[in-house]
């Protein structure tokens, strides 16, 4: 079987060994994670110890939950930049229902998903019908969620939330973190949707041709519509485990996350230009993402260069990954 059927329209695994691994999309990014877990590990005596991967995962997990969403759109050929102002203002309006309406809680947070897929739902159809480039438009949104958010809330933090909603941001189960639990289940349903479904295929196959996808009857907007949704939904739910762990809705949350949900999904070996890539590829490169933030924190590196080397290895990891293919 060729390299390009095993993640192409079709999106179908082939079965395991060395040399599929070596030619696949996971090969890149196991390859960074293991190198960077090995430097991390030799640079810090701490960094191997289970409570430092604990707090890795968990510090990943918002992101990592935000790039599944990033990948269904990436493979189509589009970009979402909303993502981390869409987090910010579910946050803060579940976080309002509760404390100025009384609202309870799981209403309140329902709430959330469903404005949160709501804008998602806008951003395809802005995208796949109103025929709208994906920055301009996710732009366009990211700007206005973020200043909705803002006005709703004056521009401060809104706390008094019930108690027990820090569960879902630092609650455990065993020794592992809720949001990693929370984190791994949505990804493996992506991954079902990406490789078990018909939708998935025409995901793929939209990123790959959009007309020939067209040409052999994909419904190619309302597959758009359906990723865009996807995005939206997966921001809000990031937004339940931040708002958890930060036990208040900020209104200036998430700013930056967008850059970061797409640096995740681009070292996780996704095309940016679509149609390749594997959402098991996306958690690697969430996780590799955060055991760079934690190694570098470790090792006592000024913030402002740790966003250098960080931008550095992004632009590596695109330039070896158009080589290696």
């Amino acid at each position: 079987m060729s390299h390009d059927t095993n993640t192409g329209a079709a999106g179908k695994t082939a079965g395991f060994s060395p040399a599929r691994l070596l030619h696949s999309p996971l090969a890149l990014p196991l390859i960074g994670l293991i190198a960077v877990s090995v430097l991390m590990g030799l640079a810090s005596d701490n960094f191997f110890s289970l409570s430092n991967i604990m707090n890795v995962l968990r510090q990943v997990s918002v992101v990592g939950i935000l790039a599944v969403g990033m990948t269904f759109v990436i493979l189509t050929g589009g970009i979402d930049l909303s993502v981390g102002a869409v987090m910010a203002l579910v946050g803060t309006l579940s976080a309002g229902l509760m404390v100025n309406t009384g609202l309870p809680a799981v209403p309140a947070l329902l709430a959330g998903l469903l404005i949160g897929l709501g804008i998602g739902l806008a951003n395809g159809f802005l995208v796949a019908w109103g025929k709208m480039p994906a920055i301009i438009v996710t732009l366009a949104t990211m700007g206005m969620a973020r200043g909705l958010g803002l006005i709703y809330s004056g521009g401060y933090p809104i706390s008094g939330i019930p108690s027990w909603i820090s569960w879902f941001g630092v609650g455990r189960i065993g020794f592992v973190p809720v949001p990693v639990i929370v984190m791994v289940v949505i990804y493996a349903f992506a991954w079902v949707l990406l490789q078990r479904t018909a939708f998935g295929r025409h995901v793929y196959a939209i990123g790959g041709n959009e007309l020939a996808a067209r040409l052999s009857g994909v419904k190619t907007q309302r597959v758009k519509l359906a990723v865009y949704a996807i995005s939206g939904l997966t921001s809000a739910l990031a937004a339940v485990i931040l708002t958890g762990r930060l036990m208040s809705g900020q209104p200036n949350a998430g700013v930056g996350f967008e850059l970061d949900a797409i640096a995740a999904v681009v070292l996780g070996g996704t095309a940016i230009a679509g149609g390749r890539g594997l959402i098991l590829g996306t958690l690697i490169g969430a996780v590799l993402l955060g055991i760079l933030n934690n190694g570098l924190n470790l090792m006592g590196i000024n913030p402002y260069l740790q966003d250098v080397i960080k931008g550095g290895i992004i632009l590596l990891a695109i330039y070896i990954g158009r080589e290696w293919r």
